[in-house]
């Protein structure tokens, strides 16, 4: 059994960790931006080729991303011990830490590069306090990589120093499962580590000390590593790349018919008032340039002068080749292709429904991982808040797959009627309900029934029953 490390020794592996997977996160990162690596060019390339590779950067990255994102959205969250129609404490701190809109990023940020964290620390009030971190800037160290919640130890470095300056210094986090505890590091290339700080932060699990620091990983493996939606799609990126600037080159170069003229010698210019020829700068002559366009005649003195064309390079090979590149792009990431191509005309619910069906599967598989990181975050603030560890609690989904809301509706209504399920039970399921509206339903319903209630108990109180009229008489 290996021994302990101490604060130097963890901050040292943890830099380590940041810098080994540094490229191939900043690569990641490059091609979500547009940063892509250029199309091949000739060494001898003009300025207008140049300037066609440019504009050849078709960035598809940011809605292989965003397409799964925004089918993801944490809408509820349930544990025991909390009455139907109630909020738990878990998500009132949910809700305080703006998490509805700040998820989106945690989930972009796994889906991208493979991974991403949430840090859960106390605010100034002593309430929870969640902060999304890139995997870029923090290294976690886990004990058994596939299988654990929770880090043993976790580094966050927002910037590293520059390693060229020994001035700069950068400031960083290191976490434990007792503590949290503020470092410096220095630049150059002896790097030097000062301790500032450190604080308990006093958060347990079953009275266990955790270090409070969730991993957002959709695609792990049993060896803990991870990939993202970006890389493996880096190849088939370059490649449509590579077939837009041919069509570019093509385009600017070959797309139009080009005139020629054989046995014509050309007119050169003359001074106006000597005749004489007019040299350039080289000792040539200047030829008179022909204006040809489609409301001129070429004419020419000698009769032996032949005009013809050469006919445009065709395009279609080119549009057929990206098109071919994006489908492997939507095939290989699972997204729908009318997503890519906006090749979409009226299609029924059930043909949008059939059409992304794959995206469906792979969004659900992408909830049981990152679902099960959230309800981690929501346990820790729940610790933070003195509420006891629930393992079985549970998160919901908001529901976004292309269904009509009447067939919804029907399916649930037949779920309460043929199933004998509770109608209360079915409202969470409604398209676009959240946990909010449900606790109002809830709380009118309970409303409606005391009303109800109170009515009976009048016309009882008022209205004597038919027996006692009878005695009466």
């Amino acid at each position: 059994m290996t021994e302990p490390l101490d604060t130097n020794q963890m901050i040292q592996e943890g830099l380590s960790g940041i810098a080994s997977d540094q490229e191939r996160l900043d690569r990641i990162d490059r091609y979500i931006r547009g940063e892509h690596d250029g199309p091949y060019t000739p060494q001898s390339a003009s300025a207008e080729y140049k300037l066609l590779a440019q504009r050849a950067i078709s960035n598809w990255m940011p809605l292989l991303v965003k397409t799964p994102s925004q089918a993801m959205a944490v809408s509820g969250y349930r544990r025991a011990g909390v009455p139907d129609g109630e909020t738990s404490p878990e998500w009132k701190a949910w809700q305080a830490n703006r998490m509805d809109s700040r998820q989106t990023a945690v989930h972009r940020g796994g889906l991208a590069s493979g991974l991403s964290y949430v840090t859960v620390q106390r605010d100034a009030l002593g309430q929870p306090k969640a902060r999304g971190v890139s995997a870029r800037q923090l290294f976690a160290w886990y004990a058994d990589p596939a299988g654990d919640a929770l880090p043993v130890w976790a580094l966050e470095m927002p910037r590293r120093p520059d390693a060229n300056n020994a001035k700069d210094v950068a400031k960083g986090w290191l976490y434990t499962n007792t503590s949290v505890i503020e470092v410096l590091v220095s630049g150059g290339k002896d790097a030097t580590i000062q301790v500032v700080s450190g604080a308990p932060h006093g958060i347990t699990l079953n009275g266990v000390p955790v270090c409070p620091v969730v991993r957002f990983a959709p695609d792990i493996d049993l060896e803990g590593r991870v990939t993202g939606v970006v890389e493996p799609m880096i190849p088939i990126q370059d490649r449509v790349n590579q077939t837009v600037f041919d069509l570019l080159v093509a385009q600017t170069f070959g797309s139009f018919k080009v005139r020629t003229v054989a046995g014509m010698a050309p007119e050169f210019q003359r001074d106006p008032e000597t005749g004489e020829i007019i040299y350039d700068e080289n000792g040539r002559p200047k030829p008179i340039p022909i204006r040809a366009d489609a409301s001129r005649f070429l004419v020419a003195k000698d009769a032996d002068t032949k005009f013809g064309q050469l006919d445009e390079t065709p395009l279609g090979g080119f549009l057929d080749a990206i098109e071919a590149g994006v489908k492997h792009l939507a095939a290989v990431s699972q997204t729908p292709p009318h997503y890519l191509l906006g090749s979409m005309v009226n299609l029924s619910a059930e043909a949008l429904a059939a059409a992304e069906a794959a995206m469906s599967r792979a969004v659900t598989e992408y909830q049981h991982s990152i679902g099960e990181s959230w309800e981690m975050v929501l346990a820790l603030f729940g610790a933070i808040l003195g509420q006891p560890y629930d393992p079985e609690a549970q998160v919901t989904w908001a529901d976004f797959e292309s269904r009509s809301l009447a067939q919804t509706v029907d399916a649930l209504g037949k779920a309460v009627q043929m199933l004998q399920v509770p109608a209360r039970a079915m409202w969470s399921r409604i398209p676009g309900v959240t946990g909010k509206d449900v606790e109002e339903w809830a709380q009118i319903a309970e409303e409606d029934n005391s009303e109800a209630r109170l009515a009976s108990a009048v016309t009882k109180a008022l209205v004597p029953a038919p027996a006692e009229a009878e005695n009466a008489a």
